[in-house]
């Protein structure tokens, strides 16, 4: 009995249908005719409402529904979720789904409506776009079904307390995949040029032919044929390449939903495959007041799931970064020559020259690139007309900090250090174009 009431719900429209036979009661009271239309009234509607509670709550399985949820969801990205619902009544059912999403979302009026034939089931699909990494818990997966008369409905419970983890951006490394096997793509304009020169990784040795560097001239070989033999040597696999993460609170900026950091994070995770895919060793770290979530540039087959887990515990800790501290630890740690990206953002010159010393100092060991963020919000205000004296005021200063990051640039060129000034949503792009370029022109 106690579940009988847990499961029954009484319907708007037997409220509506009520409400008519009250009005009757009340018109009767000057027209009597209506008296006994309203205790006809009165006796169908409670004979319908028996009749639909008997037809709905007979038996146990009438209905049967399950949420089919993927693995790990993918952060900043829409996730498909699948509902299958079976109707085991020998009628039609009218249904209202009701999907206790994760409190992430903030989502309280999420309902989906479908009239199902008898004993047919079928599959009905929304979408969620999560916008923090973390554990995502659904709750309860409710059906209220429903007969064709409407007065009752009877409720269903299914998947109850279901955890999810939303782990970055892995469905971008399907999106980038070409990239991998093509850099001769006109879409981004990256020629692969294969160096012949004097760097750390054999290739073969030759006939010396004239205009062969004399260095190069390999004796034992020379002896063994008794013709001039010399080594030859490509450019070098397996170089190791470090996406540095700053998670300090100039990283929790928020673009369309989601943070600096986690845009960051979604691109460290792309080009990490990618460096993979092309022979290199990929590797992360991140930084704030400590560094720590370091994992050291490998290629191995399980080097992917250590970066994925490591950057599924990346969060800021609002605290100011400490550059010299990541100098102090990159001297440390890493000490074959590397490509560092450092993914960070700097709105002032004067917030450059108080981490210039550190990034100078890093740059006479490695080759680093400071990856830093356009304001689009900036850019829009930039571009509107200024129309008031106030908005010439704030248009000045848009332009003032537009500027400055050109500025920033200019700077960083200055004293040798690669740099790539981008938007938010081209920043995996823009790394990975930036990352070819310097693979074809040889500079590591």
């Amino acid at each position: 009995m106690i579940q009988f009431f847990k499961s029954f719900y009484i319907q708007p429209r037997f409220f509506y249908f009520g409400i008519a036979i009250v009005i009757l009661f009340v018109f009767s009271y000057f027209v009597p005719v209506f008296f006994n239309l309203a205790k006809i009234a009165m006796v169908v509607g409670l004979g319908l409402m028996t009749c639909d509670i008997l037809i709905l709550f007979i038996g146990s399985q009438g209905i049967r529904a399950q949420r089919l949820l993927p693995d790990k969801l993918s952060n900043g990205d829409p996730n498909a979720i699948e509902i299958k619902i079976q109707n085991n009544y020998p009628f039609t059912i009218y249904s209202n789904i009701i999907d206790e999403l994760p409190e992430q979302f903030q989502i309280r009026d999420f309902e989906l409506k479908l009239a199902l034939p008898s004993r047919q089931s079928k599959s009905i699909h929304y979408q969620l776009k999560p916008t923090e990494r973390g554990e995502y818990h659904f709750g309860n997966l409710n059906v209220y079904a429903h007969s064709i008369l409407g007065l009752v409905a009877r409720r269903y419970t299914f998947d109850s307390n279901t955890m999810v983890p939303t782990y970055p951006s892995f469905k971008q490394l399907k999106k980038f995949e070409l990239l991998n096997i093509n850099q001769n793509s006109m879409d981004y304009g990256i020629k692969k040029i294969r160096r012949i020169g004097h760097t750390m990784e054999f290739e073969q040795i030759k006939d010396y032919v004239l205009g062969d560097d004399l260095r190069t001239i390999n004796w034992k070989a020379t002896a063994k044929k008794n013709s001039l033999m010399v080594n030859q040597f490509q450019d070098e696999k397996s170089q190791p390449i470090y996406s540095v993460i700053d998670k300090g609170r100039v990283m929790k900026m928020p673009f369309n939903g989601l943070s600096l950091l986690d845009y960051a994070i979604n691109a460290s995770l792309v080009i990490s495959s990618v460096a993979l895919k092309k022979h290199d060793k990929a590797g992360i770290l991140s930084f704030s007041k400590r560094v720590d979530n370091m994992v050291v540039a490998q290629r191995r087959n399980s080097q992917m799931r250590l970066i994925l887990e490591s950057l599924y515990n990346i969060n800021t800790d609002y605290f100011e970064s400490d550059f010299s501290r990541l100098y102090a630890n990159i001297k440390r740690n890493i000490t074959h020559r590397s490509l560092i990206l450092l993914y960070t953002n700097f709105e002032t010159l004067d917030g450059l020259e108080r981490q210039l010393p550190y990034l100078k100092a890093i740059a006479k060991s490695h080759l680093i690139v400071v990856i830093f963020f356009k304001n689009t919000e900036l850019n829009d205000l930039i571009a509107n007309k200024a129309e008031t004296i106030q908005q010439v005021y704030d248009k000045v200063i848009a332009e003032k900090f537009a500027f400055e990051k050109r500025l920033i640039v200019n700077e960083l060129k200055k004293y040798g250090i690669y740099s790539i000034l981008t938007t938010p949503e081209n920043l995996t792009i823009d790394t990975i174009n930036k990352y070819l370029e310097i693979k074809s022109r040889g500079l590591i």
